[in-house]
């Protein structure tokens, strides 16, 4: 089963809205790294949902993306897509995980990750 892991606030002022999130609920805002700033939304007391901030890319300037974890990227791309899928940048390694990118049938984007 995937589970909602983590989210991206997609923006083309993501600074704005990193001040703007920090300010209104008291997230902890990392610095930037990559046009992309880390977000935590709870603590060890009261659990969050953490995820981040990013400048949106060409593909997908603004907006909000759910992250799932699966336990094979390969696999959850190939099903999605079976199931009306659009992939919008296939499997990136990063140090820790793979990330791959889709839109729904619905047009709805979400974010598959794979921890290594």
């Amino acid at each position: 089963m995937g589970r909602v892991i983590g989210f991206e606030l997609n923006s083309q002022e993501p600074e704005k809205a990193a001040e703007f999130y920090s300010k209104v609920f008291g997230w902890e805002i990392s610095e930037p790294h990559w046009d992309y700033w880390s977000v935590m939304t709870g603590d060890t007391v009261k659990s969050g949902i953490n995820g981040g901030i990013a400048k949106g890319p060409d593909d997908y300037s603004q907006g909000i993306r759910i992250q799932i974890e699966v336990d094979s990227i390969d696999e959850a791309i190939s099903t999605a897509k079976r199931n009306g899928a659009k992939v919008i940048r296939g499997k990136m390694e990063f140090d820790a995980f793979y990330l791959a990118y889709l839109e729904d049938p619905v047009k709805l984007g979400i974010g598959l990750i794979q921890k290594k």
